[in-house]
C-alpha cells in the first residue's frame, strides 16, 4: 500500500445523553439514524435540587445512552438532540461529548466508528 495513499482515521468521542427514562428507546432510535453502531444503557435515579425542575429536568428516573460517535457527525447529531429536547413533550435531556485521545486496535476502531478500512477489494 502506497503511504501516499494511507489516511487518518477519524477521531472518535464519547457521547453521553441523559434523558427521561420512558424515552431512552425514542433517543436511541435517533442516534442510530447517524450510524452510531456501539451504544450502552445505563438506567439511574436523579439526585437533582428543586432548582433545576424549570429545566424540565425534575423528574428522577434517568437514563444514560452512551454512544461512540465519529467527531465528523457530532454537530449534526447534538443539532438533532437538541431539536428534539425542544420538541418532544416531556423529551428534555442533556448531551455532551468527551474525546477519546487512544484507542488499541484496528478491529476496535471499526466496530465503534463503524467504518471499514480495509482497501477495495479485498
Amino acid at each position: 500500500m502506497d503511504k501516499k495513499s494511507l489516511k487518518a482515521p477519524e477521531k472518535l468521542k464519547v457521547l453521553f445523553t441523559i434523558v427521561q427514562r420512558e424515552k431512552v428507546d425514542f433517543y436511541l432510535d435517533i442516534l442510530e439514524t447517524f450510524e452510531v453502531n456501539v451504544q450502552n444503557v445505563i438506567y439511574g435515579k436523579g439526585t437533582a435540587p428543586s432548582q433545576l425542575y424549570h429545566l424540565g429536568i425534575g423528574d428522577i428516573s434517568k437514563a444514560v445512552i452512551i454512544s461512540f460517535v465519529r467527531e465528523d457527525k457530532i454537530k449534526e447529531i447534538l443539532s438533532t438532540l437538541e431539536e428534539r429536547f425542544y420538541k418532544t413533550k416531556n423529551g428534555k435531556g442533556i448531551a455532551f461529548t468527551v474525546p477519546i485521545s487512544s484507542l488499541i486496535g484496528v478491529t476496535v476502531y471499526q466496530l465503534l466508528s463503524n467504518k471499514n478500512l480495509n482497501k477495495e477489494g479485498e
